[in-house]
């Protein structure tokens, strides 16, 4: 009978530490949740701040869903986790950074993308950027030079499930010229110019995203468009701060 009663203890026991475990994790589930509905409040607010820039108050829906649903904190290291959802950019090791939700937001929404749309990123970093495009898109092809965040991109990628989504480590300025023509390109590093070769590969009636300027200083986020006849308009946005792309261009 002490045996029993024991037993007993001890599964008792064992019950309260799981249901004390589960209730850490769903504690730090929904603190993660309010983190993020929290970004998108500020994203939202950044947008109506600058709407006279953007010539828009607010967002397209299916943009701001998605940056809802991908889970930011899987693309930081784990020292940044606790600021995964906050406003601004963060390090990911290597000299290069995660960039701000809104930065993110406003170019993923100025590329108009369609379920059935195919991208091209530059400088996939942490792959945080070809998630959100991923859930958007089709398909999308993202490049990044720096050899260790490419590889650690391709499997977070890959476990989160994003099989609409093909990294390559290499130099993106000569883009991806087997898998072109491409709806929509996006550069997420400051060029010095707009790279020939992916005006080249952007289909007529698709549109690119880039930040241009100098070096560690303020750049311009321009729209470029492809029109049907090929003739290329390109427009300035926002003022921006990115980090530089890298490689021999």
């Amino acid at each position: 009978m002490k045996l029993l009663t024991t037993a007993a203890g001890m599964f008792s026991t064992l019950l309260i530490v799981i249901s004390s475990g589960a209730g850490i994790l769903a504690h730090a589930a929904d603190l993660t949740e309010q983190a993020r509905l929290e970004m998108i409040r500020n994203i939202e607010q950044d947008v109506r701040e600058t709407s006279l820039e953007l010539n828009k108050s607010e967002l397209d829906p299916r943009v701001m869903k998605a940056l809802s649903r991908v889970p930011r904190h899987e693309f930081v290291p784990a020292d940044e986790k606790q600021n995964a959802y906050e406003n601004r950019p963060l390090p990911i090791g290597h000299g290069q950074t995660i960039s701000q939700p809104y930065i993110v937001a406003v170019m993923t929404d100025m590329l108009n993308l369609e379920p059935d749309s195919r991208v091209l990123e530059l400088g996939t970093g942490s792959g945080y950027q070809a998630a959100i495009l991923g859930e958007l898109a089709s398909k999308v092809y993202t490049i990044e030079i720096v050899e260790p965040l490419g590889l650690q991109a391709k499997e977070r990628l890959q476990r989160l499930g994003y099989d609409n989504v093909t990294t390559k480590v290499g130099d993106g300025y000569y883009g991806w010229e087997e898998h072109a023509p491409f709806d929509a390109i996006i550069v997420t590093a400051a060029a010095s110019h707009i790279p020939p070769p992916l005006i080249k590969q952007l289909k007529p009636g698709g549109r690119m995203v880039i930040p241009v300027g100098s070096r560690f200083m303020m750049q311009q986020l321009l729209v470029v468009d492809k029109r049907e006849d090929n003739k290329i308009v390109s427009k300035q946005v926002l003022p921006v701060v990115f980090v530089p792309v890298t490689g021999k261009h």
